[in-house]
Formats: C-alpha cells, structure tokens, sequence
C-alpha cells in the first residue's frame, strides 16, 4: 500500500493513504542502517500490522523530488511565507532572510502579506512593490475577514505547499480558514496525532483537496544564512541577476566595486533599498562566519 507521511513524531509515522485513511508506522530497522531519515512529505511503501487499529510499518521510501533541510521536509512544489502587513509591521530582514534560504534550496516562494484591513491602501502597494519587483508573486488577504482566501487556495491547487512565517501574523487562522473549504474530515488526523499534542511542534501535512496539502511549520523568529558562501549570496536576490553582466568588474559583490550597474540600479530607484540594505548586511555577515 502507498501512501504519504503527514507527521512525524518520536519515531511513528502517520502516513496517509487514499484507500484506507491514515495509519500510525514505525520505520523499518533498514533505515537506520542505511542511516536514512523518512521525512514529512515522502512517498512511502507500507505494509499494514492492522486494518482495525490502522497500524503499519514503513518498508519503502520512494524516490524523493527534493529534500529542503530547513524545513526537514520532502517532495515540496513551493513555500508559502506569511507576514503581517501591520500590527506587527513586516520584518523585512527575516523575510529576505527565508526567501535566500528558498533560493539556496531552489524552491518557489509565494509571499502572503495577512491582516489587509490594518494596513492603508498606500502600504500595501509599496509591499507589493518591492517583492512583485524582485519576481515573486505577491497575495494581500485578511483572515479574520476572510478576504483573499479563494485566490490563496488557487495558488495552492495540486501542489504541496510548505507553510512558514514567524509568530503573530495569523499562519493559524490562515490555516483554519483553508481547511474550513474542505469536505474530507479531519477528525481522524486529530485523533491519531494526540500523541504529540503537547510536544515540541513539528512539521505536519494537512489535506486540502485532491493533490493539494499544506505543510504546517513551526514559526520562526530568527534564520541563521547556514551553508552559504559569501560570493554566492548574489546569486539567490533574483532581482539582481539581469544588472550583473553589464557591471564593470566580473564577479563583482555589488557592494563597493565602481561602476557597479546594481548600484546604479539603485540609484536610479529600481531596485529596493530595502532589499539592497538586507543583501549588504548578510554579506557582512557572511564574510564573518568561520570556516572550519
């Protein structure tokens, strides 16, 4: 039987399966051995112990379309990175921070600004405009009057979706809000996860519709640039990249190097200050990191 893991907690599994609903699974010793880690998000081949009890065991990972590492999660289309537009106003730093780490992993990242109805109309224009200008695709809703939920769920459609932001910018209601369209009960996932109900949060799979499921992940409130060299930073802000060829010197780092056509960019005011200023610091921040 196949079927996908939407959890895991302390060693259990609980894979989802067209057919049969969800089953708690440990993983075969064979994993270990071969010191592979099944992941929220895999593909899975399992044997069932018991249909009554919906117990089985994972013997098979099938074979992954990506891995990202932050989060630990597998076979994901896209992020979807939440922030508030007001109250509290977007931290722009840790946005640009994800969006990297997306970049690095080379995963496509939506930005979804939420609570539109506290936030003037001149607000959301110009939060639209720096990420719209970088290339990234840009949703304004409000959950607590459930405005933009329709065109946020076309965005989702057939697609596994990891779901990120830090806390207070209402990811849950969001959340609670995309599941409140579906027909399929959740109850049973609820009644098989109480085991980890009051652990550390964990990465978790929710069903929306057919072919389309959300990864909830736990909030962050800080995103440390791991695995990135300082010259390669360039490469993940993608509103660089049609600037970089007419720049004086090759392999410019669009910092301090005359004739620098970023800069100039800049400038000339079509490129974010806002971006440009983050870019610059986690370059200096990069340059400081020890290599060991």
């Amino acid at each position: 039987m196949q079927g996908k893991i939407i959890k895991g907690i302390a060693g259990f599994y609980y894979v989802y399966t067209a057919e049969a609903g969800i089953f708690e699974c440990k993983a075969k010793g064979i994993f270990r051995k071969e010191k592979i880690k099944p992941l929220v998000g895999d593909h899975v081949e399992m044997e069932a112990i018991s249909q009554e009890e919906k117990t089985g065991n994972i013997v098979r990972i099938l074979e992954r379309k990506n891995e990202l590492i932050r989060p630990a999660v597998a076979n994901i289309d896209q992020a979807l990175v939440i922030f508030s537009a007001d109250r509290p106003k977007p931290n722009f730093n840790l946005l640009d921070r994800f969006l990297v780490m997306m970049e690095q992993q080379q995963v496509e990242t939506v930005i979804c600004f939420n609570k539109q109805d506290l936030a003037e109309e001149e607000e959301l224009a110009r939060l639209r405009g720096i990420y719209e200008g970088c290339g990234y695709e840009v949703l304004v809703v409000s959950a607590k009057k459930e405005q933009g939920i329709e065109e946020l769920l076309g965005v989702l459609d057939q697609k596994t979706t990891t779901v990120a932001g830090p806390s207070g910018v209402g990811k849950s209601s969001i959340i609670n809000l995309l599941q409140s369209k579906v027909q399929m009960e959740t109850g049973d996932i609820s009644e098989k996860i109480e085991r980890g109900k009051h652990t550390t949060r964990h990465s978790q799979l929710i069903y929306i519709q057919d072919q389309t499921f959300i990864m909830d992940t736990p909030g962050f409130s800080s995103i440390y640039l791991t695995g990135i060299e300082q010259q390669n930073l360039q490469t993940y802000f993608r509103e660089f990249k049609k600037y970089e060829p007419c720049c004086r010197f090759q392999g410019c780092s669009h910092t301090h190097e005359p004739d620098c056509s970023v800069k100039q960019a800049l400038e000339e005011g079509v490129l974010s200050p806002v971006r440009y200023e983050d870019y610059v610091m986690f370059y200096e921040e990069l340059k400081n990191v020890r290599k060991y």
